[in-house]
Protein backbone atom coordinates (compact mmCIF):
# COMPACT_ATOMS: atom_id res chain seq x y z
CA UNK A 1 0.00 0.00 0.00
CA UNK A 2 1.39 3.29 -1.16
CA UNK A 3 1.09 6.60 1.24
CA UNK A 4 1.51 10.03 -0.31
CA UNK A 5 4.32 12.16 0.79
CA UNK A 6 1.66 14.40 2.18
CA UNK A 7 0.03 11.64 4.16
CA UNK A 8 3.81 10.89 5.76
CA UNK A 9 4.29 14.14 6.81
CA UNK A 10 0.51 14.63 8.26
CA UNK A 11 1.60 11.13 10.55
CA UNK A 12 4.99 12.30 11.77
CA UNK A 13 3.61 15.96 12.92
CA UNK A 14 0.39 14.07 14.93
CA UNK A 15 3.34 11.28 16.63
CA UNK A 16 4.92 14.44 17.71
CA UNK A 17 2.40 16.50 19.49
CA UNK A 18 2.28 15.57 23.43
CA UNK A 19 -0.74 13.19 24.62
CA UNK A 20 -3.96 14.52 25.29
CA UNK A 21 -5.13 13.83 28.48
CA UNK A 22 -7.71 11.17 29.29
CA UNK A 23 -10.36 12.94 30.65
CA UNK A 24 -12.61 14.04 27.86
CA UNK A 25 -13.16 17.42 29.78
CA UNK A 26 -16.24 19.28 28.69
CA UNK A 27 -16.69 21.59 32.02
CA UNK A 28 -19.53 21.19 34.00
CA UNK A 29 -22.07 20.67 31.26
CA UNK A 30 -20.52 17.78 30.58
CA UNK A 31 -21.00 16.16 33.97
CA UNK A 32 -24.00 16.35 33.35
CA UNK A 33 -24.59 15.11 29.91
CA UNK A 34 -23.12 12.06 31.37
CA UNK A 35 -25.62 11.71 34.20
CA UNK A 36 -25.51 8.00 34.71
CA UNK A 37 -21.81 8.45 35.89
CA UNK A 38 -22.80 10.94 38.15
CA UNK A 39 -25.34 8.99 39.44
CA UNK A 40 -23.60 5.72 40.19
CA UNK A 41 -20.75 8.08 41.84
CA UNK A 42 -23.45 9.95 43.86
CA UNK A 43 -24.52 6.13 45.14
CA UNK A 44 -21.05 5.59 45.86
CA UNK A 45 -20.78 8.30 48.12
CA UNK A 46 -23.67 7.04 49.79
CA UNK A 47 -22.78 3.48 50.48
CA UNK A 48 -19.03 4.66 51.35
CA UNK A 49 -20.41 6.77 54.22
CA UNK A 50 -22.46 4.34 56.14
CA UNK A 51 -20.28 1.35 54.97
CA UNK A 52 -20.99 -1.03 57.79
CA UNK A 53 -23.42 1.38 59.34
CA UNK A 54 -26.47 0.13 61.60
CA UNK A 55 -28.79 3.03 61.36
CA UNK A 56 -26.86 4.33 57.54
CA UNK A 57 -28.80 7.16 56.20
CA UNK A 58 -30.52 7.99 59.84
CA UNK A 59 -27.84 9.67 60.74
CA UNK A 60 -28.61 12.96 59.23
CA UNK A 61 -30.85 12.85 61.38
CA UNK A 62 -29.38 12.16 64.26
CA UNK A 63 -25.97 14.59 63.86
CA UNK A 64 -28.04 17.79 63.34
CA UNK A 65 -30.43 17.41 66.41
CA UNK A 66 -27.67 16.93 68.65
CA UNK A 67 -25.65 19.63 66.90
CA UNK A 68 -28.79 21.62 67.85
CA UNK A 69 -29.15 20.19 71.03
CA UNK A 70 -25.74 21.34 72.17
CA UNK A 71 -26.30 24.68 70.66
CA UNK A 72 -29.96 24.98 72.33
CA UNK A 73 -28.82 23.61 75.57
CA UNK A 74 -25.75 26.07 76.27
CA UNK A 75 -26.55 29.06 74.28
CA UNK A 76 -30.33 29.14 75.12
CA UNK A 77 -30.52 27.56 78.42
CA UNK A 78 -27.39 28.18 79.87
CA UNK A 79 -27.02 31.64 79.25
CA UNK A 80 -30.22 32.55 78.22
CA UNK A 81 -30.69 33.73 74.98
CA UNK A 82 -33.90 31.84 74.52
CA UNK A 83 -35.74 34.69 76.89
CA UNK A 84 -34.39 37.51 74.63
CA UNK A 85 -34.74 35.83 71.09
CA UNK A 86 -38.42 34.62 70.40
CA UNK A 87 -38.48 31.16 69.38
CA UNK A 88 -34.63 30.46 69.19
CA UNK A 89 -34.59 26.93 68.99
CA UNK A 90 -36.10 27.51 65.05
CA UNK A 91 -33.63 30.60 65.01
CA UNK A 92 -30.72 29.05 65.58
CA UNK A 93 -31.44 25.68 63.19
CA UNK A 94 -32.80 27.80 61.02
CA UNK A 95 -28.90 29.36 60.21
CA UNK A 96 -27.21 25.78 61.32
CA UNK A 97 -29.37 24.34 58.28
CA UNK A 98 -27.40 26.50 55.96
CA UNK A 99 -24.09 26.91 57.73
CA UNK A 100 -24.32 22.97 57.99
CA UNK A 101 -24.74 22.58 54.01
CA UNK A 102 -21.92 24.61 53.57
CA UNK A 103 -19.16 23.37 55.44
CA UNK A 104 -20.45 19.76 54.63
CA UNK A 105 -20.21 21.16 50.97
CA UNK A 106 -16.99 22.72 51.12
CA UNK A 107 -15.13 20.37 52.94
CA UNK A 108 -15.93 17.31 51.39
CA UNK A 109 -15.78 18.67 47.91
CA UNK A 110 -12.49 19.90 48.99
CA UNK A 111 -11.46 16.19 49.45
CA UNK A 112 -13.22 14.69 46.37
CA UNK A 113 -10.67 14.27 43.98
CA UNK A 114 -7.95 13.05 46.48
CA UNK A 115 -10.55 10.66 48.13
CA UNK A 116 -11.06 9.35 44.57
CA UNK A 117 -7.71 9.15 43.06
CA UNK A 118 -8.31 5.60 41.70
CA UNK A 119 -10.94 5.71 39.64
CA UNK A 120 -9.30 9.59 38.28
CA UNK A 121 -6.38 7.91 37.32
CA UNK A 122 -8.09 5.10 35.47
CA UNK A 123 -11.44 6.36 33.82
CA UNK A 124 -11.23 9.14 31.42
CA UNK A 125 -14.50 10.84 33.20
CA UNK A 126 -14.64 14.88 33.57
CA UNK A 127 -12.54 15.84 37.05
CA UNK A 128 -15.12 18.23 37.81
CA UNK A 129 -17.92 14.79 38.53
CA UNK A 130 -16.28 14.88 41.89
CA UNK A 131 -16.69 17.62 43.65
CA UNK A 132 -20.27 17.94 41.95
CA UNK A 133 -21.16 14.41 43.52
CA UNK A 134 -20.12 15.11 46.74
CA UNK A 135 -22.38 18.40 46.43
CA UNK A 136 -25.28 16.33 45.72
CA UNK A 137 -24.69 14.23 48.50
CA UNK A 138 -24.48 17.07 50.56
CA UNK A 139 -27.78 18.34 49.58
CA UNK A 140 -29.12 15.25 49.82
CA UNK A 141 -28.17 14.99 53.93
CA UNK A 142 -29.49 18.52 54.33
CA UNK A 143 -33.16 17.36 53.62
CA UNK A 144 -33.81 15.76 56.57
CA UNK A 145 -32.54 18.48 58.34
CA UNK A 146 -35.35 20.65 56.45
CA UNK A 147 -37.70 18.18 57.60
CA UNK A 148 -36.59 18.58 60.81
CA UNK A 149 -36.62 22.49 60.66
CA UNK A 150 -40.15 22.35 59.14
CA UNK A 151 -41.76 20.68 61.19
CA UNK A 152 -40.40 22.26 64.47
CA UNK A 153 -41.59 25.77 62.62
CA UNK A 154 -44.83 24.12 62.03
CA UNK A 155 -45.60 23.69 65.73
CA UNK A 156 -44.62 27.38 67.00
CA UNK A 157 -47.24 28.59 63.91
CA UNK A 158 -45.30 28.92 60.76
CA UNK A 159 -47.54 28.60 58.20
CA UNK A 160 -45.81 28.27 54.71
CA UNK A 161 -46.34 30.69 52.10
CA UNK A 162 -45.45 31.27 48.64
CA UNK A 163 -42.78 33.92 49.35
CA UNK A 164 -41.66 32.18 52.15
CA UNK A 165 -40.78 28.57 49.66
CA UNK A 166 -39.16 31.31 47.46
CA UNK A 167 -36.64 32.53 49.93
CA UNK A 168 -35.82 28.94 51.10
CA UNK A 169 -34.89 27.99 47.74
CA UNK A 170 -33.44 30.70 47.25
CA UNK A 171 -31.14 30.87 50.30
CA UNK A 172 -30.70 26.82 49.13
CA UNK A 173 -29.61 27.66 45.84
CA UNK A 174 -27.15 30.16 46.83
CA UNK A 175 -25.32 27.80 49.02
CA UNK A 176 -25.07 25.42 46.27
CA UNK A 177 -23.72 28.00 43.89
CA UNK A 178 -20.92 28.96 46.21
CA UNK A 179 -20.40 25.15 47.76
CA UNK A 180 -19.70 24.03 44.15
CA UNK A 181 -17.51 26.62 42.69
CA UNK A 182 -15.44 26.71 46.02
CA UNK A 183 -15.76 22.76 45.90
CA UNK A 184 -14.43 22.80 42.00
CA UNK A 185 -11.63 24.83 43.23
CA UNK A 186 -9.89 23.95 46.56
CA UNK A 187 -10.86 19.65 44.76
CA UNK A 188 -7.88 20.86 42.10
CA UNK A 189 -5.47 22.57 44.65
CA UNK A 190 -5.74 19.80 47.34
CA UNK A 191 -4.54 17.22 44.80
CA UNK A 192 -1.05 19.72 44.49
CA UNK A 193 -0.89 20.87 48.36
CA UNK A 194 -2.88 18.27 50.46
CA UNK A 195 -2.98 21.46 53.43
CA UNK A 196 -5.41 22.78 51.56
CA UNK A 197 -8.34 20.28 53.70
CA UNK A 198 -6.82 21.46 56.77
CA UNK A 199 -7.16 24.89 55.22
CA UNK A 200 -10.70 24.64 54.87
CA UNK A 201 -11.90 22.71 57.85
CA UNK A 202 -9.98 25.73 59.96
CA UNK A 203 -11.89 28.06 57.43
CA UNK A 204 -15.21 26.67 58.30
CA UNK A 205 -14.65 27.19 61.83
CA UNK A 206 -15.79 30.62 61.71
CA UNK A 207 -18.52 30.25 59.78
CA UNK A 208 -20.95 29.96 62.78
CA UNK A 209 -20.17 33.57 64.06
CA UNK A 210 -19.66 35.67 60.61
CA UNK A 211 -23.49 34.50 60.14
CA UNK A 212 -26.32 35.94 62.32
CA UNK A 213 -27.10 32.15 63.92
CA UNK A 214 -26.10 32.47 66.98
CA UNK A 215 -27.49 35.88 67.62
CA UNK A 216 -30.45 37.69 65.67
CA UNK A 217 -29.86 40.08 62.68
CA UNK A 218 -31.21 42.92 64.72
CA UNK A 219 -28.48 42.31 67.73
CA UNK A 220 -25.90 43.08 65.08
CA UNK A 221 -27.56 45.97 63.04
CA UNK A 222 -27.97 47.83 66.01
CA UNK A 223 -23.93 47.26 66.60
CA UNK A 224 -23.00 48.46 63.75
CA UNK A 225 -25.48 51.54 63.58
CA UNK A 226 -22.53 53.81 64.29
CA UNK A 227 -19.76 51.50 61.46
CA UNK A 228 -21.27 51.45 58.17
CA UNK A 229 -18.60 49.47 56.64
CA UNK A 230 -18.78 47.17 58.95
CA UNK A 231 -22.34 46.50 58.02
CA UNK A 232 -22.21 46.38 54.56
CA UNK A 233 -18.90 43.98 54.54
CA UNK A 234 -20.95 41.48 57.13
CA UNK A 235 -23.42 41.50 54.26
CA UNK A 236 -20.65 40.95 51.56
CA UNK A 237 -19.99 37.51 52.89
CA UNK A 238 -22.91 35.33 50.80
CA UNK A 239 -23.32 33.09 53.57
CA UNK A 240 -25.12 35.90 55.66
CA UNK A 241 -28.23 36.45 53.19
CA UNK A 242 -28.78 32.76 52.51
CA UNK A 243 -29.26 32.35 56.29
CA UNK A 244 -31.70 35.67 56.31
CA UNK A 245 -33.34 34.01 53.71
CA UNK A 246 -33.69 30.94 55.60
CA UNK A 247 -34.63 32.88 58.80
CA UNK A 248 -37.13 34.91 56.98
CA UNK A 249 -39.07 31.98 55.41
CA UNK A 250 -39.06 29.89 58.43
CA UNK A 251 -38.54 31.50 62.10
CA UNK A 252 -39.30 35.38 61.55
CA UNK A 253 -43.33 34.36 60.17
CA UNK A 254 -42.87 32.12 63.74
CA UNK A 255 -44.51 35.29 65.77
CA UNK A 256 -44.07 38.14 63.17
CA UNK A 257 -47.95 38.21 61.56
CA UNK A 258 -47.31 41.84 59.54
CA UNK A 259 -44.26 42.98 57.05
CA UNK A 260 -41.03 41.73 57.92
CA UNK A 261 -38.02 44.44 57.71
CA UNK A 262 -35.00 45.82 58.92
CA UNK A 263 -33.53 45.44 61.22
CA UNK A 264 -34.80 41.96 61.58
CA UNK A 265 -33.28 41.50 57.93
CA UNK A 266 -31.41 44.07 55.57
CA UNK A 267 -33.31 46.43 54.05
CA UNK A 268 -33.87 45.07 50.19
CA UNK A 269 -33.41 41.61 50.89
CA UNK A 270 -34.05 40.24 47.80
CA UNK A 271 -32.11 42.50 45.99
CA UNK A 272 -29.24 41.85 47.80
CA UNK A 273 -29.88 37.67 47.33
CA UNK A 274 -30.11 38.32 43.63
CA UNK A 275 -26.67 39.92 43.56
CA UNK A 276 -25.32 37.41 46.07
CA UNK A 277 -26.42 35.09 43.47
CA UNK A 278 -24.88 36.72 40.19
CA UNK A 279 -21.60 37.14 42.44
CA UNK A 280 -21.38 33.21 43.45
CA UNK A 281 -22.28 32.60 39.64
CA UNK A 282 -19.18 34.88 38.63
CA UNK A 283 -17.15 32.60 41.19
CA UNK A 284 -17.99 29.73 39.74
CA UNK A 285 -17.04 30.54 36.66
CA UNK A 286 -13.61 31.53 37.84
CA UNK A 287 -13.41 28.05 39.86
CA UNK A 288 -14.38 26.39 37.10
CA UNK A 289 -11.64 28.47 34.65
CA UNK A 290 -9.16 27.82 37.35
CA UNK A 291 -9.92 24.04 37.48
CA UNK A 292 -9.56 23.61 33.74
CA UNK A 293 -6.25 25.36 33.87
CA UNK A 294 -5.29 22.75 36.56
CA UNK A 295 -6.75 19.61 35.28
CA UNK A 296 -4.62 18.28 33.10
CA UNK A 297 -1.63 17.97 35.96
CA UNK A 298 -4.56 16.46 38.42
CA UNK A 299 -3.74 12.60 37.08
CA UNK A 300 -0.21 12.68 37.27
CA UNK A 301 0.25 14.32 40.98
CA UNK A 302 -1.98 11.72 41.89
Amino acid sequence: MTTSPDRVVDVAAVAEQPLAPPSANGGLTDVFRRRYLLKLLVQKELQARYQGSALGLLWSYVQPMVRFLMYFLVLGLILGLHHSVKNYAIHIFSGMTVVHYFTETFSSGTRAIVRNSAIVKKMAMPREMFPVASVIVSAIHVFPQMIILIVGAFFTGWVPTLGGVAAMMMSLLIITVLGTALALLFSALNVFFRDFQNIVQTLTIFTTWIVPMIYPFATFAHGTAKHPLLYYIYLADPLAPAVLLMQKAVWLPTFMKGPIGYPDVPNHLWLLSFCTLGACLGILLVCQLAFTRLENRIAERL
